[in-house]
């Protein structure tokens, strides 16, 4: 499906504010096109030997070329400059030190606890989006093309004359506080908490804070891309809508910018090289590799309000899987087996009879790390804040605090229906074993008594001991 931008944004000649309202083309998996200048695009072809108005022709590819074509990602750019027009990379100084994508003994441990963090404060030293960021945990190698790796960031400064982009793989951004303005190579997106946001391998970004303070999540795969989850008997419709998928329409600079930095994040460590000109020179662009965002939620008269997600649940009794909630899924070769889900679990109606209905008692093949970014969970009475993040690594227990537990005993069988309301909470799931660094073990922001939350849970078994006889059992009933 192509899906053409119907209007081009008129030549900028400096770098504004955003607009509010910015033009987005929708869809998920299109293969778009878009002009910042009519007639930009060239017709007919891809590369021809004098492009319009002078542009250079570049492909960015997100796949090998001959990956099927189902799962084949490119673009093509038409800019000002071709990025190949820079000098050689050099190793940032100083060195970041907290960012990892090869994950082993030497950068990070195994650790089965159940680990909590409280939210991490903004600092006080002007700090933008790249300094501000730092893994956490993570599993696999970039250079393998496999694993994961899941990093913090906080920042309070826009990131100013340079760019940055990952060379290792795709970058899911959760903002939980502050507005994000991202200009992009195919354009410009705002992000608000409440959105999500995919960066994918290989392009360049800038970030601007409107709101000054920002924190948030990000989830970076390494060998593969997001995809939509197969809907099985759910049907044709529901869950993540295609159309609430939103890509920037093109915009461009094309100010000689002397000085100008990219910061490219390869293997974990951070390179720069200088160049003259902006990187967001690009005056038109197709193709279906392209940077995206999603609303998971609306706000609406300072309150939020339910997601554009449609989620599904139980409507008679027990509690549904998390899976149904998947918005976004990294899948494996193995069907079923995702290297990363994105999943939310926003408001809702619960109506099970009979049924605990906060989240089970569960040990998980895969490893949850979990975010908040407003309101409550429904599964922790206390302690689990908005900007905070916990970690349940593969076989490790999990489940409902003690206050949760005895609160939903005591309204007992005659609970009626109620909704869910103030709370986006997320998970990213993965088959991987995550391995955790080192400060984020240190850090002063680890919730040392998570394990408390549990310690209350007290037996109530009430077998009678004098009655020796034992009822034979029918599938589970006497």
């Amino acid at each position: 499906m192509a899906t053409t931008d119907p209007s081009p944004t008129p030549e900028p000649t400096t770098s504004p504010p955003f607009p509010v309202d910015l033009r987005y083309l929708s869809g998920f998996g299109n293969s778009f096109s878009s002009e910042a200048i009519a007639g930009a695009l060239p017709e007919g072809q891809n590369s021809p030997l004098v492009c319009p108005y002078g542009l250079y022709a570049e492909q960015v590819s997100g796949t090998s070329f001959t990956s099927p074509r189902k799962v084949n990602l490119r673009s093509w750019l038409y800019r000002i400059k071709p990025s190949v027009t820079h000098e050689p990379f050099q190793p940032r100084a100083p060195t970041h030190g907290r960012l990892v994508s090869e994950f082993d003994k030497s950068n990070s441990s195994a650790n089965p606890t159940q680990l909590r963090w409280k939210p991490v404060d903004i600092p006080e030293e002007p700090t933008d989006f790249i300094d501000g960021l730092h893994t956490v945990c993570g599993a696999g190698s970039s250079y393998l093309r496999h694993g994961f790796a899941i990093h913090m960031y906080t920042a309070n400064k826009s990131m100013e004359n340079c760019a940055f982009c990952s060379a290792d793989g795709d970058f899911l951004i959760v903002p939980q506080q502050g507005r994000l303005w991202i200009t992009t190579e195919c354009g410009r997106l705002q992000v608000s908490p409440g959105e999500i946001v995919v960066l994918p391998q290989g392009f360049r970004f800038a970030i601007t804070l409107p709101d000054g303070p920002s924190r948030g999540y990000v989830a970076e795969i390494f060998g593969a891309h997001f995809q939509l989850p197969d809907l099985g008997p759910i049907g044709a419709n529901g869950l993540a809508a295609t159309r609430d998928f939103l890509v920037p329409s093109a915009w461009f600079e094309k100010s000689r910018r002397p000085g100008y930095t990219i910061i490219q994040k390869f293997g974990g460590e951070l390179f720069t090289a200088k160049q003259d000109f902006s990187p967001f020179n690009v005056v038109a662009w197709h193709g279906n590799y392209v940077p995206y965002k999603v609303t998971t939620l609306e706000k609406l008269a300072l309150q939020y309000d339910l997601s554009k997600f449609c989620p599904y649940n139980t409507v008679l009794v027990d509690h549904g899987d998390p899976s149904i909630n998947t918005v976004l899924t990294a899948p494996t070769d193995k069907p079923g087996v995702a290297l990363l889900d994105f999943v939310i679990f926003p408001p809702r109606w619960l109506v099970a009879e009979h049924t605990f209905r906060p989240p089970y008692y569960h040990r998980n093949c895969m490893s949850e790390f979990m975010g908040l970014i407003h309101g409550g969970y429904e599964a922790k009475a206390d302690g689990f804040r908005p900007g905070g993040a916990s970690l349940h690594s593969c076989m490790t227990p999990h489940g409902p605090d003690t206050k949760t537990f005895e609160a939903t005993v005591a309204r007992g069988n005659q609970a009626g229906p109620y909704k869910i309301t103030d709370t986006m909470a997320f998970m990213f799931e993965s088959c991987l074993i995550p391995r955790v660094c080192s400060w984020a073990l240190e850090s002063p922001f680890l919730d040392n008594d998570y394990y408390q939350c549990w310690i209350g849970l007290r037996p109530h078994f009430t077998h009678d001991e004098g009655n020796s006889e034992v009822p034979e059992l029918e599938n589970g009933h006497a």
